[in-house]
C-alpha cells in the first residue's frame, strides 16, 4: 500500500520594523533574535539534511515584511553589528565565570554556539531568502506567501479594496524576492471567511491552510475530516490542521517544549545580572533585556531553576523527535484503507523553533530522519507536492474560522481592540479614494501617495490588534497603530497640497526612510492596487 504523507508548515512573521533613527531599536532586537535563534537554525537543518541525502519536506510561508527585512541592507548591517556584541559578552561571560565548574561551561556553549550562527551566516553571504529559495527550487522546501503586512482578512471584509491589494501585494512581493510565482499562501491567523474565496483565486492562491474546524463544518461536510483536503469553489485547496500533531507541540501542559530538561525561556543574563556585566546590553536608564544567554532549563513550576544542560536536552529533543514520528506514523496506519490518499498536516509558527523553544531546529531535523524509517507506512511532503499527486478533491466552502482562542476572530476584533477597526476601514476607503481621485500623479503628489499605501499595509497588520488583546506590548502596538494612521491621512493632505514647505518634504522624507516597506513598488505600482 503507497505510504501515507505528512506535512510540516512552518508560518515565519514579523511585524515590519526599521529605525534608523535610533541607535540600537528594541523592536530591530526582536528580529535579531529570531534571526539567530529561529532562521538561521532552520536554514542550517534544512542544508544539512540536503547535504546527507535525508528527504525531507516542508512548506514555509515567509511573509512580506519578513522579506522586506531579511533582505534590507541596513538592517543586515546592524545585526552584524548585534552578533559581535553578543559574542563580547559571551567572552567576558567566560572571564567571569572562570572559577565556576558549574556555569563555565555555558559560558563556553553560548561563545560556540554564536560562532556557529556567524559560520551559517557567513556561509549563506547573509541571505536567508536567497538560502530558503535554493531549497524551494530543488523541492524540499515549497514557499508560500502572505497577504501583504499580515491582515487580519475577515476584518477587512467591509472595504474589499483593502483586501485586494493586500492579496495582490503579497502575491507580487513573493514573486519579486523569489523570482517566480507563488501557489500558496498562508492566511494570516489561518482565518478565513466564505467571502474571501473569489478574491483568493483572483490573486492566484491556489492552496492554503485552516484550522480543523473550518473544515470539520464545510458545506458539504467533507467525508474525510482533516485527513483530506478540499477544493472551493473557486479552485483553491484548503488543508486543514490535524489536533493531534499540534497538540503534541503547543500543548502548554502535555507539548514537548514544557519538558523540564529544555531550556527555559524567560532565565536570562539580561535579568539576572548586574548592568555591569552586561557591557552594554541594556536599553538604557536601566531598563532590562533578553540577551539569548540563558543558563537554566525549565526545572518545573518553580522560581528555582537548576542549570541547563544542552546536551542532555539535544538528546531529549531527538527523543521526541523519534516519539513524533512514530505517533504520525501510527496515525497514518489507522487511515490507510479507510481514508483515500491521507495527508496529515502539522502547522506551527516558525519562530516556535528555536526561539521560543530553544531546541526546536533540532526536534525538526530529528523528525525528518526519524520518518526516513518509517518511509513504507508515511512520507514527508509539500502541499504542493501532495496536490500534484492527488488533484481531485472533493468540492465545499470552508466555514469561518481562525486558529486563535476559541477558534473565532476575538483575539483580533474583540472588545479590546474593536476600537481599530473603525479607523482601519476609514483609512482604507481614503486610500481608495485618493489613488483614484489623483491616478496620475506625479513627482512630489505621486512620492506622497505612494508613501500613504504603504502606512495603509502598516496600519492593516494583524500584530497590533493580537498585541493590544494579549496585552504584552499594549503601548508600543498602539503607538505603531496611530503613527502609521496619522501617516495616512497626514500624507493625503500633502498629496492635495499644491506647494511643499520645508517641513513636508522632512515629513515624507522620514517615512520614506523608515517605512520603506516594498520601496521597489514605486511610480504608481503600489498606489494602483488601491484604486
Amino acid at each position: 500500500m503507497k505510504p501515507g504523507s505528512f506535512a510540516l508548515v512552518l508560518h515565519a512573521h514579523l511585524p515590519f520594523v526599521r529605525h534608523p533613527e535610533h541607535g540600537r531599536s528594541l523592536e530591530e532586537r526582536w528580529f535579531f533574535e529570531a534571526l539567530i535563534e529561529s532562521y538561521l537554525p532552520l536554514v542550517d537543518a534544512f542544508d544539512r539534511l540536503a547535504e546527507e541525502g535525508v528527504p525531507f519536506a516542508v512548506t514555509m510561508s515567509v511573509t512580506p515584511p519578513l522579506q522586506a527585512m531579511l533582505r534590507d541592507r541596513f538592517l543586515m548591517r546592524r545585526f552584524e553589528e548585534h552578533l559581535s556584541r553578543l559574542e563580547v559578552l559571551a567572552a567576558h561571560e567566560e572571564v567571569r565565570l572562570a572559577n565556576d565548574a558549574t556555569f563555565l561551561p555555558l559560558a563556553r556553549f553560548y561563545r560556540e554556539e554564536f560562532r556557529r550562527v556567524r559560520r551559517i551566516w557567513e556561509r549563506i553571504a547573509g541571505d536567508v531568502v536567497g538560502a530558503l529559495a535554493k531549497h524551494h527550487r530543488t523541492g524540499n522546501v515549497e514557499l508560500m506567501t502572505s497577504s501583504a503586512t499580515h491582515a487580519f482578512l475577515p476584518g477587512l471584509l467591509p472595504t474589499p479594496s483593502g483586501i485586494r491589494s493586500q492579496l495582490e501585494l503579497g502575491m507580487r512581493a513573493f514573486e519579486a524576492n523569489i523570482g517566480e510565482p507563488a501557489n500558496g499562501a498562508w492566511l494570516p491567523e489561518c482565518a478565513y471567511h466564505p467571502d474571501l474565496d473569489d478574491a483568493l483565486a483572483k490573486a492566484g492562491v491556489r492552496f492554503t491552510v485552516i484550522d480543523r474546524h473550518g473544515l470539520d463544518h464545510a458545506t458539504p461536510r467533507p467525508p474525510h475530516g482533516v485527513l483530506r483536503p478540499i477544493i472551493s469553489p473557486s479552485g483553491i485547496a484548503f488543508f486543514a490542521r490535524d489536533p493531534s500533531s499540534s497538540e503534541q507541540v503547543w500543548s502548554r501542559d502535555q507539548g514537548y517544549p514544557g519538558d523540564f530538561i529544555y531550556r527555559d525561556f524567560y532565565r536570562d543574563i539580561g535579568f539576572d545580572l548586574p548592568e555591569e556585566h552586561l557591557y552594554g546590553e541594556t536599553v538604557g536608564e536601566g531598563h532590562r533585556l533578553m540577551t539569548g544567554i540563558k543558563y537554566h532549563r525549565i526545572t518545573g513550576n518553580t522560581s528555582h531553576k537548576l542549570p541547563y544542560q544542552p546536551e542532555r536536552a539535544r538528546e531529549r529533543a531527538l527523543l521526541h523527535a523519534k516519539d513524533f514520528a512514530r505517533k504520525r506514523a501510527e496515525q497514518m496506519r489507522a487511515a490507510l484503507g479507510e481514508v483515500p490518499f491521507p495527508i496529515i498536516v502539522s502547522p506551527y509558527d516558525a519562530e516556535l523553533f528555536g526561539h521560543w523553544w530553544f531546541e526546536g531546529p533540532v526536534f525538526i531535523e530529528g523528525v525528518f530522519r526519524s520518518l526516513a524509517e518509517e518511509s513504507e507506512t508515511i512520507r514527508a511532503v509539500t502541499l504542493r507536492g501532495y496536490l500534484e499527486e492527488n488533484p481531485l478533491l472533493v468540492q465545499a466552502t470552508p466555514a469561518a474560522s481562525t486558529w486563535g482562542e476559541m477558534g473565532h476572530g476575538e483575539v483580533w476584533t474583540g472588545h479590546r481592540s474593536a476600537w481599530m477597526w473603525r479607523h482601519v476601514h476609514h483609512a482604507t476607503r481614503t486610500v481608495s479614494w485618493a489613488t483614484k481621485e489623483y491616478a496620475s500623479a506625479k513627482g512630489e503628489q505621486g512620492r506622497a501617495l505612494d508613501q500613504m499605501a504603504r502606512e495603509l499595509l502598516l496600519l492593516q497588520s494583524s500584530d497590533w490588534a493580537f498585541i493590544v488583546h494579549t496585552g504584552t506590548s499594549t503601548r508600543y502596538a498602539e503607538a505603531r497603530f496611530r503613527a502609521h494612521l496619522h501617516a495616512v491621512f497626514h500624507l493625503g493632505h500633502l498629496a492635495g497640497k499644491p506647494d511643499w514647505d520645508d517641513a513636508d518634504y522632512a515629513f515624507v522624507d522620514d517615512l520614506e526612510t523608515r517605512d520603506n516597506f516594498l520601496e521597489g513598488f514605486g511610480g504608481g505600482a503600489l498606489r494602483s492596487c488601491f484604486s
